[in-house]
């Protein structure tokens, strides 16, 4: 009687280990259709890296990203251009936030935020709310750079 006991828990602690992030990505994908549906626009992976897609040149991207976090007391590290765009990667507490500028098109651009806090935990709420922020600062950057021209 006590290895069926035995057994019965073992199987019931197996199903329980196994099934332990069905919840996690479920939520996952519920949010982030939920903020697409919410007009956002700010999409996720599953390991909580935030993309969205504007219509705005990268140099402007880039005035509105430090600008955004600039307004957010978060410290700018490294500032470089690449290939693709720019690449920044900045500090908030315990977080290294890096931030991709991918241009796309002359008036198009991806960003990408991964907020990461040590090698495994991301922070998907910190790198959603620079896309936000920095989504409010390319209305302001746009108007700059189009009175400038």
């Amino acid at each position: 009687m006590l290895s069926h006991v035995t057994r019965v828990l073992a199987v019931a602690g197996g199903i329980l280990l196994g099934t332990q992030g069905c919840a996690a990505v479920g939520l996952t994908a519920l949010g982030s259709g939920a903020g697409v549906a919410g007009g956002t626009g700010t999409s996720y992976t599953l390991d909580s890296v935030a993309y969205r897609t504007f219509s705005t040149p990268v140099d402007d991207m880039r005035r509105a990203t430090l600008s955004a976090l600039k307004r957010m007391a978060i410290t700018v590290q490294t500032d470089d251009a690449t290939a693709e765009g720019r690449h920044l990667v900045a500090l908030a507490a315990d977080r290294t936030i890096d931030i991709e500028l991918e241009r796309l098109t002359s008036r198009l651009t991806r960003m990408r935020v991964n907020a990461r806090r040590g090698w495994f935990f991301r922070d998907r709420a910190t790198a959603g709310e620079i896309v936000a922020q920095t989504e409010r600062s390319v209305a302001q950057v746009s108007a700059i750079s189009r009175a400038g021209k």
